[in-house]
């Protein structure tokens, strides 16, 4: 389990074009963290940097785990649940199949039926993904989550393609998992209702 994240004088460069530059900050064990700023300014590729897709131009990223501190890009990695804008959904296969391949992808054994009814997607659990609305792609998307068992949550526009009721779905969500001693780290246009620090871009 992480106990802390901290971020360390982060610079991130798309090509020429420094997005940003001197960038501290600190996570711990059960709590969230807002990344905010407008369109363009690197929420994004903050969000790819600690996952380990991207290599900070400058500074570093440290985990303190249970195993000791790393700033290794491809071991923090595997303790990363993604929540991008691409959705990584066979269209051929059924929500429920899509489920059961990222459940032995993470090698976990859930509750189907539970999980499927958590993120609101029962009746739909026989449809092919092809024929999902954006929202309940992003509730699938919300289950295959909640299935890594992942402790760093990291989401890009969690709410967005959702309405009302699947924004409180997703915050509920995002509640008991830092509740149960997880982390979560958003880039977000709105406000996240977990009483969470933020950093603006």
């Amino acid at each position: 389990m992480i106990a802390s994240l901290t971020a360390e004088n982060l610079a991130c460069a798309r090509g020429d074009r420094v997005l940003f530059e001197g960038l501290s900050f600190r996570l711990e064990r059960g709590h969230a963290l807002a990344v905010e700023g407008a369109n363009g300014t690197g929420k994004t590729s903050l969000l790819r940097l600690i996952a380990g897709f991207l290599t900070p131009r400058a500074g570093r990223l440290v985990v303190v785990s249970d195993h000791g501190q790393s700033d290794d890009g491809e071991e923090r990695g595997k303790q990363i649940g993604w929540l991008g804008h691409q959705d990584a959904l066979k269209p051929q296969l059924t929500v429920r199949e899509q489920l059961e391949f990222f459940a032995a992808l993470y090698s976990a054994s859930p509750d189907f039926d539970s999980m499927l009814g958590q993120v609101g997607l029962t009746r739909q659990k026989d449809f092919p993904c092809r024929f999902l609305s954006a929202g309940q792609r992003r509730r699938l998307g919300l289950a295959r989550l909640m299935v890594s068992a992942r402790p760093l949550w990291l989401l890009d526009e969690p709410f967005a393609a959702l309405d009302i009721e699947g924004q409180t779905m997703i915050a509920d969500a995002m509640a008991r998992h830092c509740a149960g001693g997880g982390m979560v780290i958003a880039a977000t246009h709105d406000p996240l209702p977990l009483g969470q620090a933020s950093i603006r871009l």
